[in-house]
């Protein structure tokens, strides 16, 4: 699940609809119904539950699904986007859709990303005053050290741009401690949670309010956000000029005190903004360390205690424009009159470079492969197309889900003079939509770990509310008894909720994503529990053939309306939602 405060680009565009250019907008927006959206819905649904009980027994009882998650963790690994793993990544699901008797299983382009990158050995020691090794993970795209380089350590923590004027002419060949590390949380509440019975009814309740969010406490201005940015590349660039041989960052804290012991290294350890890109390169290696190890050094140059330290710093790189790729593939329909209409289920394929990815989210990505791996080992036959997509670029920004969305069933037209790289800055056009637009019936998602699922959150779509209530209620004894209107955001499905289009995700328990594995070197199969995995996937399974088997398509909400989305300074509806269910410790807050 992507994590990004601050380095939003590409996700401000969607969520808007301007009243202009009618012409352009789907049909049901200009007041002739939306697919879906017809009288014609059932009031009953037909649950099948011979085809349940086959679903079960062979996603509990054949399951495949920890051979893809050690195949896709342990023997591929961390997959950034644009890094060799990442190609493996997308050319062995293919490979393993295929196999499962998937068919059209191929790679999607989605457009150029940036550079290509891999960590290859990153460690530390301090030398002096005495000698302790450090445990450091390479900034994703930090260039390499030449060799290992040793220096003496200079502690840089800027409050204003004035405090840059004493370290000029003073950090040549140093290895620069930047700012101070977060305080310790201590420990007082479980790391490892699951939710209980008792919990999902209070999910019926009202959305709660995050940061910035109506009703909620303030968040950090804009202008502050803007300050703290450009003095964080003035920094950069003073460092850069003076020559400093590294920089070494303290990891960010975790949920809880979660943060204790673990590396947290995703784009919050980024030295600037879209640093894949080669015109916002980092031109100095730098590296994330525990908090606890950052800190004893922190402290004894404090106190004026001499400390010298040695980093080597050794990546990979494959070149400056690598582009990204979805891995899709499907179960084709068979009905004369459905088949040309889609279901779609996924998760992300890309990660963080730390860990293995394992929660973060191969979880989703071998649920979604599994799901489709069931119904095809169980012979069945959609009436309506299934098709898997797999995503990269998700952690960045949610390129690989918006430039699919983009590129299959539309998009919001950008006006002149509009920036839709600008945070919090919504593009002002009219929505465009495709023929394939009017085809998709849903798209599922699972992307808040490796727990099991207990319910599904549906987007403010109230009409669907009751038909999925109507399909877990055979599966109480799985624990899947949740359906709220709630939204939730962060990840693929969003890109299809912005424009019009069925996009879900599923409420899971929560383990120990939000507190140790989320974006950390702690993401590993170790976190992950077969019997979660087994139970989403047959929950997966049964929603997508109930999904495929009906009559009538998934309804569609009502199409935003235009009077709340006027301006650049409208809300981006959806794509930061104003509040989410709580607790969650396996979505972090993304204002």
């Amino acid at each position: 699940m992507v994590y990004a405060p601050v380095f939003r680009r590409a996700l401000c565009v969607a969520a808007l609809l301007s009243l202009t250019a009618s012409s352009a907008l789907p049909a049901f927006a200009q007041g002739k119904g939306a697919p879906g959206s017809s009288s014609q819905q059932p009031t009953a649904e037909a649950v099948d539950l011979n085809m349940y009980a086959t679903i079960r027994e062979e996603g509990l009882q054949h399951s495949h699904v920890m051979e893809y998650m050690s195949g896709l963790s342990d023997g591929i690994g961390p997959r950034l986007t644009g890094s060799p793993n990442m190609k493996k990544a997308n050319e062995w699901t293919r490979d393993r859709l295929t196999d499962a008797g998937l068919v059209n299983a191929h790679l999607e382009d989605w457009g150029e990303f940036g550079t290509g990158w891999s960590q290859v050995n990153s460690w530390a020691r301090m030398v002096t005053p005495d000698t302790e090794p450090l445990w450091i993970q390479a900034a994703p795209w930090s260039p390499a050290t030449k060799g290992p380089v040793a220096g003496e350590a200079v502690l840089v923590d800027l409050n204003t741009a004035a405090d840059l004027d004493k370290y000029k002419g003073k950090l040549a060949g140093k290895i620069v401690l930047l700012g101070a590390p977060h305080p310790m949380v201590d420990i007082t509440e479980p790391l490892f949670t699951r939710r209980t019975d008792a919990e999902l009814p209070e999910l019926d309740g009202p959305q709660e309010r995050r940061a910035g969010g109506p009703g909620g406490p303030a968040a950090v201005s804009p202008a502050e956000r803007a300050r703290v940015a450009q003095l964080r590349a003035a920094a950069l660039k003073l460092m850069t000029d003076e020559g400093v041989a590294a920089i070494l960052s303290p990891s960010r804290d975790g949920a809880k005190g979660g943060g204790s012991g673990i590396i947290f290294d995703d784009n919050g350890a980024d030295l600037a903004r879209s640093a894949q890109k080669p015109e916002n390169a980092v031109k100095v290696p730098n590296a994330v360390t525990t908090v606890e190890q950052y800190g004893r050094v922190y402290r004894l140059l404090r106190a004026n205690v001499p400390v010298r330290l040695e980093v080597a710093i050794e990546v990979a790189t494959t070149g400056d424009h690598e582009h990204g790729f979805n891995t899709v593939a499907e179960i084709a329909g068979t009905d004369p009159k459905l088949k040309s209409e889609v279901v779609m289920v996924g998760g992300h394929l890309d990660s963080w470079i730390s860990g293995t990815g394992a929660t973060d989210n191969g979880a989703g990505s071998v649920v979604a492969m599994e799901a489709m791996r069931i119904l095809k080992a169980v012979g069945f036959k959609p009436k309506r197309t299934l098709r898997i997509a797999l995503w990269s670029g998700e952690e960045e920004g949610l390129y690989g889900s918006l430039g699919y969305v983009k590129q299959h069933f539309g998009e919001f037209q950008q006006q002149p003079g509009e920036s839709a790289a600008e945070y919090g800055h919504v593009p002002q056009g009219p929505l465009k939509t495709t023929k394939e637009w009017e085809t998709l019936d849903a798209y599922y998602n699972l992307d808040n770990g490796a727990g099991r699922i207990r319910g599904i959150y549906a987007q403010e779509d109230y009409a669907a509310m009751p038909i999925f209530r109507q399909w877990i209620a055979p599966l109480k004894d799985l624990g899947v008894s949740a359906v709220t209107a709630r939204n939730t955001g962060s990840t693929d499905h969003i890109a299809f909720d912005n424009v019009g289009l069925p996009g879900f995700e599923f409420l899971q328990d929560p383990l120990d994503y939000g507190t140790r594995t989320h974006h950390s070197n702690m993401d590993t199969v170790e976190h992950v529990h077969e019997d979660d995995l087994k139970q989403a996937a047959v929950v997966e399974a049964i929603f997508l053939y109930n999904t495929s088997e009906r009559e009538a398509m998934i309804p569609r909400k009502p199409f935003p309306h235009p009077e709340l989305y006027k301006g650049k300074d409208a809300p981006l509806r959806n794509l930061f939602p104003t509040g989410s269910p709580a607790p969650d410790a396996g979505k972090p807050n993304t204002q």
